[in-house]
């Protein structure tokens, strides 16, 4: 028996050069989503964790009977919150992730620059309350 090679078997320059083109292609497509994605999903686990923060600062006030001018420190109210809460966007403790002063105002998130405060888009802040 002969064993045979054959010259055309396997692919050519111009077929993989395609194959290379259209994953590069399809790369430059789905990466940018994908930031957009993850920067998404951090905002809003910070929104998420903005909301964990005004619940146990709130229910502080009620259970201490504080006044809406009560100054609130993380140690009052770190108690009342389930698990460790950090930016997902760069915080390593609770103090570098969010800023707290009193009942009545808002926590607000430290990672995100003013410039970014502004773009209601890449923003991590709490939505205004709503009443009906």
């Amino acid at each position: 028996m002969k064993n045979r090679t054959s010259r055309n078997s396997g692919f050519t320059l111009v077929e993989i050069m395609i194959v290379v083109a259209i994953i590069g292609l399809l790369a430059a497509i789905a990466i940018p989503n994908f930031v957009r994605a993850r920067t998404t999903s951090q905002k809003n686990a910070c929104i998420n964790n903005l909301r964990q923060i005004d619940g146990a600062i709130q229910q502080w006030a009620l259970e201490t009977k504080s006044g809406s001018a009560a100054t609130v420190s993380y140690g009052a109210i770190k108690d009342y919150l389930k698990n460790s809460v950090i930016c997902p966007s760069g915080g390593t403790t609770f103090g570098d992730s969010y800023t707290i002063s009193t009942v009545a105002v808002k926590p607000l998130c430290q990672k995100v620059g003013i410039a970014q405060q502004t773009d209601a888009t890449k923003a991590h802040i709490l939505p205004v309350d709503t009443t009906s």
